[in-house]
């Protein structure tokens, strides 16, 4: 593992040891994260109070280029 992140630095790829691991671990959030979203989107579902507006929204809105 050391030899990869002082290859990682050496290369350029990182900007340090700390920098590269601080990416990974902030990687890591972000998937945890995720994966909590779809736990709490397969439990309650995705639809929500904006439905029937975005639905109407799609037939209705004009959009100006």
């Amino acid at each position: 593992m050391v030899r990869y992140l002082d290859s990682s630095v050496a290369s350029g790829r990182a900007a340090s040891r700390a920098a590269l691991v601080a990416q990974a671990v902030e990687r890591e959030m972000r998937r945890q994260a995720a994966e909590r979203d779809v736990e709490i989107l397969n439990a309650a579902g995705a639809a929500d109070d904006l439905d029937d507006l975005v639905a109407w929204s799609v037939h209705h809105a004009v959009v100006e280029g």
